[in-house]
């Protein structure tokens, strides 16, 4: 009799199938809708061990790059509701943008102003020097 239930135990062959589809831009919890499948938070469970994180961190940079290539797709495509479009780009880019900054987020600029005032520092001078004075003394 077959056993009943999703497959929780890790294999590497299995880790190598998620990986697949997660670099083909297919999303975690699709993927582990599917009956052959472990349920998503076993497969977030694996990342703790160091090999399976490192190869599922390099098949979700794959995958948002598939991501990021559909956008133009999406864009461009003159046959489709455009709302509906409008919606699925901003969905990914904001995905994007929050899952690699650093490649899809907004440029950060960052502006200091202000003054200093010298008048505190020539108070701690002078403090020091008195200070200085007195342990000579």
């Amino acid at each position: 009799m077959a056993k009943k239930g999703r497959p929780s135990l890790f294999t590497q062959a299995l880790a190598d199938r998620i990986c697949e589809r997660l670099a083909a831009g297919e999303t975690l919890r699709g993927i582990c809708r599917d009956d052959d499948m472990p349920a998503a938070p076993t497969v977030l469970s694996w990342t703790q061990e160091e090999a399976f994180s490192e190869q599922y961190a390099r098949a979700r940079e794959k995958g948002y790059a598939q991501l990021a290539d559909e956008l133009l797709e999406l864009a461009d495509d003159k046959t489709a509701d455009a709302n509906r479009s409008r919606l699925q780009v901003d969905t990914r880019k904001w995905l994007l943008s929050k899952a690699l900054p650093k490649i899809y987020g907004d440029k950060q600029q960052h502006e200091h102003s202000g003054t200093i005032n010298h008048t505190i520092n020539e108070t701690l001078a002078a403090g020091r020097e008195r200070a200085r004075l007195a342990r000579a003394s």
